[in-house]
């Protein structure tokens, strides 16, 4: 009886094949996604940038207190990565408890930082700003400030499930160190792009 055979006859097939290119087939099927996603993230900070560029009267809406809690927002996602950095070699060890602990701190800091972001949300309606108006007269504005900042939220939010799912997965045995690996990749992903957008969105508000 061949191997498909056996694995047709009741047992459980591997979940996902393996890779025909030199890294295993969970990670590929991760940096897949990614570059799918910068794609994405891509066209929404350009489609900013052009609308901004473009509109003479582009609101300058952000205070100092505005600015403040951007900059601790970064120093939060740069710290984490960090964090998480120690995860994936505690995994890569193999101990469990630490890589474990190190997950649930960068979870805690992702969910700080979704706090901080949706308290900047609340900031900016409280002045008038919705997706399709805006004080100052600039009607794209809205819509262009929480398409960028609501799909850098949108992402941290998912990597905080897969924080919880895959962090007490491998607490209980059900994943490997490959899966806090992809957690990393895509929490790394997620810093870069922010990168793009404090500049983006904030900085150089300031700085016109």
């Amino acid at each position: 009886m061949s191997h498909s055979d056996v694995a047709l006859g009741g047992h459980h097939a591997p979940a996902m094949e393996p890779s025909p290119f030199a890294i295993p087939a969970i990670k590929l099927a991760m940096w897949l996604f990614i570059i799918s996603d910068i794609m994405t993230f891509a066209a929404c900070l350009v489609a900013y940038g052009f609308l901004r560029n473009a509109t003479p009267n582009w609101p300058r809406p952000y205070h100092s207190s505005t600015i403040i809690s951007v900059l601790v927002m970064t120093v939060i996602l740069v710290t984490s990565s960090l964090i998480m950095l120690m995860a994936v070699r505690a995994a890569r060890a193999g101990d469990r408890a630490a890589a474990f602990r190190w997950t649930m701190v960068t979870y805690a800091a992702g969910l700080l930082f979704v706090i901080l972001h949706i308290r900047e949300w609340f900031g900016m309606i409280g002045q008038g700003v919705t997706l399709t108006k805006n004080p100052w007269g600039t009607g794209l504005f809205g819509g262009a400030y929480f398409s960028v900042t609501g799909m850098e939220l949108l992402h941290v939010i998912a990597a905080l499930i897969a924080l919880l799912v895959i962090g007490f997965g491998y607490k209980r045995g059900r994943y490997g160190a490959a899966h806090i690996e992809n957690c990393h990749l895509f929490w790394q992903f997620i810093n870069i792009v922010w990168m793009f957008v404090v500049p983006l969105v904030y900085l150089m508000d300031i700085a016109s």
